[in-house]
């Protein structure tokens, strides 16, 4: 069994989802490899269950990170995801329950207890305040909230969703880590985020669609350790 990863913080999230096909999932992972050795920060990193091998065993820095699974054992299941297939690949934590891939109470419940059996870390996705203080009920490792209307918009939510959800997840655990990055793009972004409580943050489009990746994610990892340097200070 694996020993789930301690993420230090602030970190950040790299999410291709399926926007990119292996040859290109793999040069954004080595670049972001890279860029969070240059800048000892922690990275999560997703990948497309084919990709996941060849992640693993050509990076370092990265939490190496399943974009789902099912909670089946070995045995019967064809076409659903085995939790050790996503172990012996490489995989060291999950993503589960995202607005792409939504999953019952019942189905996540399940799929997280198989994850803890495993020691894969659970990144459990959330929209509202109430959907966030549920799930933070089953004791995930880190949280990603996030308004389904603004994911994948490159428009950040300009109310108090941020603080309000970030602070729901916190006064039902305060260890589990939080995500904020629906709608980042920038640096400036990941600021905002962090100063309104968020442990970490990130992002799919705003990385993908850059025209320099490099540019976008040195800008990102800027502002982490500028926010890590800051905080370190208080």
């Amino acid at each position: 069994m694996l020993t789930a990863p301690k993420l230090r913080t602030p970190f950040l999230i790299v999410n291709p989802k399926a926007y990119l096909g292996g040859a290109d999932t793999l040069r954004l992972a080595l670049l972001t490899d890279e860029l969070a050795g240059q800048f000892d920060i922690d990275v999560i990193f997703t990948s497309q269950h084919a990709y996941l091998v060849e992640i693993a065993r050509r990076t370092t820095h990265l939490t190496v990170t399943a974009q789902h699974m099912d909670p089946i054992t070995p045995g019967r299941g064809m076409g659903h995801t085995l939790p050790e297939a996503l172990a012996e690949a490489g995989a060291s934590a999950v993503v589960l329950n995202h607005a792409e891939h939504p999953m019952t109470l019942a189905e996540l419940d399940a799929t997280m207890r198989r994850a803890d059996e495993l020691g894969l870390m659970t990144i459990v996705c959330a929209d509202s305040e109430r959907q966030c203080r549920a799930v933070a009920q089953l004791e995930p490792k880190v949280m990603i909230c996030e308004p389904t209307a603004n994911i994948g918009t490159g428009s950040m939510d300009t109310g108090d969703y941020i603080a309000r959800t970030t602070r729901a997840v916190k006064q039902i655990d305060p260890s589990i880590l939080v995500i904020q990055a629906a709608g980042v793009t920038s640096g400036a972004d990941i600021t905002r985020v962090l100063e309104q409580g968020a442990d970490g943050s990130g992002g799919t489009s705003g990385i993908i669609a850059a025209p320099d990746w490099r540019v976008v994610l040195e800008d990102m990892f800027t502002a982490l350790k500028g926010f890590q340097a800051t905080r370190g200070n208080r």
